[in-house]
């Protein structure tokens, strides 16, 4: 009788389930077909709607259908195809890592298939595009696997976003570096890299067509496996699945639609956490979608609706003169941030708390031996700044100079040396105790303004400030810098307020922050004149160059007086880093003090990047080797913190401006070179 009952309601239910699933589809179809039709009609040329139809049916003027066969046809199919194999990408590796965040951009896969290009480019031997490709994947591939090895399968969004993020930084960095350091041989390397489906004829198309094909083919048969995954690893293993190598074929398949994608159009950002996340939403309707023989086919087709939706809103709402400078992937890396941030407010985080610092008591005289080694330290990195670079000096001649009795030559070394090694100085002190700030208000040793968007921000409004006033000021650079600052982190810090700094849900708002102010300096940079965009890219590398006194005026005056305030507030930077209830219970208005930390925290994360670019992980660095070293206790580590940031800029500003002179290195580039492995090596020791 049971199963009598139980039969006929179940068939009408999975019937259910194929139709709405079909319906879905269906839809979906055709609203891609509607927009790939609109996006034909878009252009520069004066090719409507009619001269499309005409030329599609060979009754166009040559000229009309050469326009509409060479071009806006090969960027309608390929538009298709990037968003289709980033949307499947998407969906199989947050199916296999069971994580909602996991896609080619949080796992670094399209920084490290950046950097695998920009390293190939450097050798100057030109690659056919399956070579090309082939480049693309190794290095996406490589980045994928540390991210997931260190951020561990089904460990929390947060992890996964902080390991990704902070490996972007680092890869990033380095290739832009390549940039600058090989500007014939790495041409068009940037824009490139903002990804754009813009094609010349349908050569690109035809080839890396079946490498997607393929790729998909072998997500379909590893389908049953996949849908095994999402019940666990014990319950997948108990149905004879092979977890870790059903898992890894997985991974290198997503890697391979992603670098198809990427060969084809550079990386276009977020399609592949976008689409997998609404056909999520989609599935609530249709329960079939849940499997991912029909999921990851969904996946693909909202993947092209958002590619295609993408070109015809920017051709939509851009003049097509202008529309043609701006790439896609800007446009969808805006969406992509916007739908973080959304996102920060609905996802929880399973990962645990963040790696706390143990209690650590240190004497005294620990300290002060410290410090006084640190003091060394800096005095030794100032002294090495000012003697050594592309002209060496002795320090007789730094005495003559400060006389004024030195000769032509070696006061020009100096006029320009000096200032950027007191940059280096103020900027590293300024983000450490910035950093120190953030990490004592947040609880959270991981939190650093760079990670948190607050940098980005900063360098935006910095950015949108050079390349719009030719006669860039020191003081109106920093109050750019600020008020980029301060917008930025109004909604980070005030979206995590809400939660009670969670770290979840500060950690997504800073990376959606972050993204979005990418995307709108790669705009800015992309639509300048080329003169702006060089010292725009120089000066995002983190670079002192050009530098003057004046310059760091600002930065010196708001470090000083960041200075006075942590000292004089030290007892209560003790106990907002302590808990929530400890503060009130001894009178302490946690609002306020918090808020006032945090805009004095961002007031000198802006005045440093004003002053000196953009500078990673010193924030992070600092602060957390200063604790280890001298205890928690503020008064003691907000100046061994602030003498190893300045050392450690400082030392990265000499080496990137020697070991390969007369070419130099930028100092971000340094320290992300030295920030990315320590950030890497925290979260691993997290995880134990």
């Amino acid at each position: 009788m049971a199963v009598t009952a139980t039969t006929p309601s179940t068939r009408p239910t999975t019937v259910t389930s194929r139709r709405s699933a079909a319906a879905v589809t269906a839809a979906l179809v055709l609203l891609v077909a509607g927009l790939a039709l609109v996006d034909l009609t878009q252009g520069t040329a004066a090719v409507g709607a009619a001269e499309v139809w005409k030329a599609l049916t060979g009754g166009a003027d040559p000229t009309d259908a050469s326009v509409v066969v060479a071009s806006r046809l090969p960027r309608a199919v390929a538009g298709l195809l990037v968003g289709a194999a980033l949307g499947m990408a998407g969906s199989a590796l947050q199916a296999v890592s069971r994580n909602v965040v996991a896609s080619p951009d949080t796992l670094a896969v399209n920084a490290g298939s950046y950097l695998a290009l920009g390293l190939a480019a450097v050798t100057g031997v030109s690659l056919p595009l399956f070579a090309t490709s082939g480049i693309a994947f190794a290095g996406g591939l490589a980045a994928a696997a540390v991210v997931l090895g260190l951020s561990g399968l089904g460990a929390g969004t947060v992890r996964l976003v902080l390991a990704g993020s902070a490996l972007t930084l680092g890869l990033t960095a380095v290739a832009e570096g390549l940039l600058l350091l090989y500007p014939r041989e790495t041409e068009g390397l940037y824009t490139w890299n903002q990804g754009s489906i813009a094609q010349s004829g349908f050569d690109g198309v035809l080839q890396m067509a079946p490498v997607a094909l393929v790729a998909l083919a072998g997500l379909l048969l590893l389908a049953r496996r996949v849908d095994a995954l999402a019940l666990g690893d014990d319950a997948a293993r108990g149905l004879g699945v092979p977890v870790r190598t059903t898992r890894v074929t997985a991974v290198v398949l997503a890697a391979l639609l992603s670098a198809a994608a990427v060969t084809l159009a550079g990386p276009i950002g977020f399609v592949g956490l976008c689409a997998p996340a609404l056909v999520r939403g989609l599935a609530r309707r249709a329960q079939r979608l849940h499997r991912a023989r029909t999921g990851l086919p969904v996946a693909g087709l909202t993947g092209a609706a958002l590619v295609l939706g993408s070109d015809v809103l920017l051709r939509a709402l851009v003049p097509a003169d202008l529309a043609v400078a701006v790439p896609t992937g800007v446009v969808t890396s805006l969406v992509g941030g916007a739908f973080l941030i959304a996102m920060a407010t609905r996802v929880k985080d399973t990962a645990g708390a963040p790696p706390v610092d143990r209690l650590r008591i240190r004497s005294r005289t620990v300290f002060l031996v410290t410090t006084g080694a640190l003091v060394a330290v800096v005095v030794g990195a100032v002294v090495a700044g000012v003697l050594l670079g592309d002209s060496k000096l002795l320090l007789g001649d730094v005495a003559n100079w400060a006389q004024g009795r030195a000769g032509r030559t070696v006061s020009f070394v100096l006029d320009t040396r000096v200032p950027r090694v007191v940059a280096a100085l103020l900027a590293g002190a300024a983000l450490a105790l910035s950093g120190t700030l953030v990490q004592a208000v947040t609880r959270n040793p991981l939190a650093e303004p760079g990670i948190l968007g607050v940098s980005h921000s900063a360098a935006l409004g910095a950015v949108l400030f050079v390349t719009t006033v030719p006669l860039a000021g020191s003081w109106g650079m920093a109050g750019a810098a600020f008020a980029g600052a301060a917008l930025g982190s109004v909604l980070v810090f005030g979206l995590a307020a809400r939660g009670g700094f969670q770290q979840n849900r500060l950690v997504l708002v800073g990376f959606g922050v972050a993204t979005a102010s990418a995307a709108l300096i790669s705009l800015l940079i992309v639509l300048t004149d080329p003169f702006n965009a060089t010292k725009a890219l120089t000066w995002l590398s983190g670079s002192t160059y050009g530098r003057t006194l004046p310059d760091a005026l600002p930065l010196a005056v708001v470090l000083t007086a960041g200075l006075v305030v942590a000292f004089l507030r030290r007892a209560e930077l003790d106990l907002v880093s302590l808990d929530e209830d400890t503060p009130r219970l001894l009178g302490l208005d946690l609002g306020r003090g918090r808020l006032g930390f945090l805009v004095l925290s961002v007031l000198l994360s802006a005045t440093a990047v004003a002053a000196a670019g953009t500078i990673g992980f010193v924030g992070l660095v600092a602060p957390h080797a200063a604790r280890a070293l001298v205890g928690r206790r503020h008064v003691r580590v907000v100046p061994v913190a602030v003498l190893l940031g300045a050392a450690l800029v400082c030392a990265a500003d000499l080496v990137g401006r020697t070991v390969i002179a007369p070419a130099q290195l930028g100092a971000g580039m340094m320290t992300a070179v030295i920030g990315t492995p320590y950030f890497l090596y925290l979260l691993v020791r997290s995880r134990r």
